[in-house]
């Protein structure tokens, strides 16, 4: 049985070579999908250079997609697409399932008993204690601490479930495993009968791993938060680059995890909290002098 740690990409080096270095121990194969198009759907160059990854070169499965999904939502008008704010967010939505989905072309030689992962690329499982042979659940979720701006700048409002996995012969695609609740539902719940996110045989690991998020310089952060799933309503909040980097120091975000998937996310402030390096990956841990900006002195 073999682990395949799957992800999607757009240009986060450095949080790819972190994850990398994590994981490498444990995993079997690192499949990576990128895409030719933002989330926004800005045409991007691809940015992916397995070069600057020669130590894992040879655990690397490396995939390209080079159009965009083809029910895309848009109005015509004069010849001319337009998008609506709606049009926007499902359209976003649409450009990240396509491109998580297209990670099945990686897996086609795995086992139908190999377990396959799935997280965004910041979101980084926790597999030291992993006991990977006595996994008999459907479905396996990590609870993850979630970090901004720097490793050790802790979001303590949000318990965060980033990495998601399960048996090749379970999976149904990866949209579909991204979206299935984090809840191990009680036996005889009807609703479970009948649902493609709600299940009973799950494992959920505690100690499930850490997501480090926008850790990126101002310039690079900001091109993140204007190309997301969310950027129409980061567009919408009018925050300026400036702006973004005050935020930045002052140890605080405006995303509020807790509101409906639907509604109005840039709105309040949240200060984070520096904790200590008890709370990383021994790798940095080890490497604490090399990541030294990384890091929170408080």
């Amino acid at each position: 049985m073999r682990i395949y740690d799957c992800t999607t990409f757009y240009n986060e080096n450095f949080i790819l070579d972190v994850r990398f270095n994590i994981l490498d121990p444990f995993v079997d194969k690192f499949v990576i999908c990128e895409s030719g198009y933002s989330h926004s759907g800005q045409k991007k160059k691809f940015n992916f250079d397995i070069n600057k990854f020669n130590k894992f070169k040879d655990k690397i499965i490396y995939l390209k997609i080079d159009k965009e999904p083809e029910d895309l939502k848009y109005l015509i008008e004069n010849g001319e697409k337009k998008e609506t704010k709606e049009d926007a967010r499902v359209n976003a939505i649409k450009r990240i399932a396509y491109q998580r989905n297209f990670i099945k072309e990686g897996i086609i030689d795995a086992s139908k008993n190999d377990l396959i992962l799935y997280s965004d690329n910041d979101e980084i499982p926790n597999l030291k204690n992993f006991e990977l042979e006595n996994i008999k659940n459907e479905l396996i979720y990590f609870k993850q601490k979630l970090f901004y701006y720097k490793f050790n700048l802790f979001c303590d409002r949000y318990e965060w479930f980033g990495t998601k996995g399960c048996k090749k012969k379970n999976l149904l695609d990866f949209e579909w495993l991204r979206n299935t609740k984090p809840k191990k539902y009680k036996p005889f719940r009807f609703d479970t009968f009948f649902s493609k996110n709600k299940y009973i045989n799950v494992k959920i690991i505690d100690e499930g791993g850490w997501h480090f998020t926008q850790l990126k310089n101002i310039t690079d952060l900001y091109e993140k938060l204007t190309n997301s799933e969310d950027h129409q309503e980061f567009k919408d909040a009018k925050k300026s680059i400036q702006e973004i980097e005050v935020l930045m120091k002052k140890k605080v975000i405006i995303y509020d995890h807790k509101v409906k998937k639907n509604e109005y996310k840039f709105e309040k402030e949240f200060k984070l909290k520096t904790v200590g390096l008890d709370n990383l990956p021994e790798y940095i841990k080890s490497n604490k002098d090399k990541f030294k900006d990384w890091i929170d002195e408080n």
